[in-house]
């Protein structure tokens, strides 16, 4: 286990609840990148194997914390797409 491995799971922890919170309330996703979110949690699910495979320690749960957040944005995200549709749909009608 790494203090600093730690840190940046501690850092980036603190900023998806305030994505989360930024893709609810303005409910498009103008803005965002559906290939960074793949990205991060695919990063994610290689820490979670390395852990489990080669320094199976508490760290785990700060990855699954992680993973499990980023899925709840890319999840609005969808949901985002489909209200910018909705939007454009009913203003050409």
């Amino acid at each position: 286990m790494s203090i600093f491995e730690i840190g940046m799971l501690v850092g980036f922890g603190f900023a998806w609840p305030v994505n989360i919170y930024k893709s609810l309330k303005s409910r498009t996703a103008a803005g965002r990148s559906l290939t960074f979110q793949w990205a991060i949690l695919f990063g994610y699910i290689c820490g979670i194997i390395h852990k489990i495979l080669y320094s199976n320690d508490i760290v785990l749960y700060l990855y699954i914390l992680n993973f499990i957040m980023v899925s709840i944005d890319t999840f609005l995200y969808f949901r985002n797409r489909r209200l910018d549709r909705e939007r454009l749909s009913s203003q050409t009608k």
